[in-house]
């Protein structure tokens, strides 16, 4: 004669010979899933700023594999006025989250966020990708013309002169785009590179002049991604900044567009990032 039993008989002996055994047991529900105290920590919330000459569709590829990792995943508009303007901009973004935050950027994005995490305990991560990585009192153009044994050529650049609100004059500074796919995205398709050089944002001119008022890096933990085929940012400036922060490194072939060329070896990182802190 055969028996059988129920899933109900079979879970409660099972549950029952673990105890016999001395084991402590896991509360877990009728599909096995652990429950109560055991329960897995929510992920955190992963908070992508881009950089200059780009906008935040240039996370795209990013976003969907974070995504389908199950992480909620805000890529948020940089305005590319100065580090003190967008830094308030994106701590105010930061202070309206709910949960642990992932804090991701590119290029001179890294700016921004070196100063906006400062002080704010629910910033687990700081993850760059061939991004600006300044202590207080610096500023892009001083890192960005420190002396390297292969300097990269002198950016083309643009530069469209503008009045603000109150009257001063200014100036926003594109990078030409005859030379954007060399310079920026030179392993991007010519196709996909011609429009991103078309949807470029530009950058004010105090986004090279402003300097950092808090460094974040040092009290949070941080990811660095180094492109060593940058045209843009030197990828031994990148280094240099990597270390001085105490980032974990990795380094891939890469232009400075690496969140377009190669959007899983960014993912990666900043889930490697996302588990090391969760």
């Amino acid at each position: 004669m055969k028996y059988r039993l129920s899933r109900r008989s079979v879970m409660v002996g099972a549950s029952a010979a673990v105890a016999a055994a001395g084991v402590a047991s896991v509360p877990v529900t009728a599909r096995g899933e652990t429950t109560g105290r055991s329960r897995r920590r929510p992920l955190p919330t992963i908070v992508l700023v881009h950089g200059a000459w780009a906008d935040a569709s240039s996370w795209s590829g990013v976003i969907g594999t974070l995504q389908r990792q199950g992480y909620t995943v805000r890529a948020i508009p940089n305005m590319l006025r100065g580090p003190r303007t967008d830094a308030a901009g994106v701590r105010s973004f930061l202070a309206a989250t709910d949960g642990p935050v992932v804090l991701v950027a590119h290029s001179y994005g890294g700016n921004v966020i070196t100063d906006a995490a400062a002080g704010l305990p629910a910033v687990k991560a700081l993850v760059y990708i061939a991004g600006f990585v300044p202590a207080e009192g610096e500023s892009l153009g001083e890192l960005a013309s420190r002396p390297v044994s292969e300097p990269l050529p002198e950016l083309p650049t643009v530069t469209v002169p503008t009045v603000l609100p109150d009257g001063t004059a200014s100036s926003d500074i594109y990078l030409d785009p005859a030379r954007f796919r060399e310079i920026f995205a030179a392993d991007v398709p010519a196709e996909r590179a011609a429009v991103l050089a078309a949807v470029q944002r530009p950058a004010a001119s105090e986004a090279l002049t402003g300097t950092t008022q808090k460094a974040a890096w040092r009290d949070i933990p941080s990811w660095y991604l180094v492109t060593q085929d940058d045209q843009s940012l030197s990828p031994e400036t990148q280094r240099f900044m990597a270390k001085r922060a105490g980032a974990s490194i990795v380094e891939i072939k890469s232009s400075h567009a690496a969140p377009v060329a190669h959007p899983g070896a960014v993912a990666r990182l900043i889930t490697q990032a996302a588990r090391a802190t969760g």
